[in-house]
């Protein structure tokens, strides 16, 4: 299944709030896409703007070329951060009545919803209200709501955010699963360590303009090289204080951590420390998505 969601210069004031500053950035099948920025940097007026939710001043969605309107948004699925259910609903009635407005039939959008709740582990609660169910199961439920009528896009706002490990584990896995079938996926979290595990992609905002994007490891691996070495018998990283362009950031039980400038090169530290020692360890270092995200938002 081909398709590309694009965000093309997309542009939204509110009064004197500027809340999208001409945003662009792509979703491809194929990849689960994490789209990160702080509070109030523009990403659910985004999302929001996918789905004609929000009006915008300038710029177009894009589906596979061609202006999103309410036909591809039939074929989309949402999951907004603020809980879009019935709470007085029982649960599987609720996700049957978002497929059939997704134009499914009531046979398929009853056969549906019950593989979906098996799926997310919430089919015992299918005859309950949503109302009673606890902030995770309902975060399952909104996800299958999601999920019912199979979208060839999925874009979910913050759904991990409240979920013990077992819920991650659970919308994670299926997101990734999603993706690797041929969908996109975009989804927001301030969760950093689970969005660098589950993202091949991300695109972070800041003040509604586009302020990094790549791939994790390419962001990973940019920026100053890192070196982290430990040398037998010198556990205050001494041999390393002397080598021109390269900074000791920090030692830790022998652990030396290097920063390397432009001109310094891995070879010339690999030789000062077999000179000081036996080297036991001698790895480039790769920067955390935590990391990526401060120093692209400034804090």
């Amino acid at each position: 299944m081909a398709g590309l969601l694009e965000l093309d210069n997309l542009s939204r004031r509110f009064g004197n709030v500027t809340a999208l500053d001409n945003l662009s950035f792509s979703v491809p099948t194929g990849q689960v896409v994490g789209f990160l920025g702080p509070n109030g940097a523009g990403k659910t007026t985004a999302m929001r703007a996918i789905f004609g939710l929000t009006d915008l001043d300038a710029g177009s969605v894009r589906w596979e070329g061609a202006p999103v309107g309410p036909a591809e948004r039939r074929r989309f699925g949402y999951m907004p951060e603020e809980r879009g259910l019935y709470p007085n609903m029982l649960v599987a009635e609720q996700v049957e009545y978002i497929g059939r407005l997704h134009g499914m039939d009531a046979s398929a959008a009853a056969s549906a919803t019950t593989r979906w709740l098996e799926r997310l582990a919430v089919a015992d609660r299918a005859t309950s209200k949503v109302g009673a169910l606890s902030h995770g199961n309902q975060q399952r439920v909104q996800l299958a709501a999601a999920l019912v009528h199979d979208p060839e896009a999925l874009v979910l706002d913050e759904p991990l955010a409240g979920l013990d490990p077992a819920g991650i584990d659970a919308i994670g896995e299926v997101l990734v699963e999603r993706a690797h079938s041929g969908r996109c996926v975009l989804f927001s979290s301030h969760q950093l360590d689970l969005v660098e595990d589950l993202c091949e992609s991300v695109a972070i905002i800041d003040h509604g303009r586009l302020v990094a994007s790549g791939t994790v490891d390419e962001l990973a691996a940019s920026g100053v090289r890192r070196l982290a070495v430990r040398v037998e018998g010198d556990r205050q990283g001494v041999w390393a204080r002397a080598i021109p362009g390269v900074t000791v950031s920090e030692v830790d039980g022998g652990e030396v951590r290097l920063i390397l400038d432009q001109a310094a090169g891995s070879d010339v530290v690999l030789d000062a420390a077999r000179s000081a020692g036996r080297v036991t360890m001698f790895v480039f270092e790769r920067r955390r998505l935590s990391e990526v995200f401060r120093e692209a938002v400034g804090r």
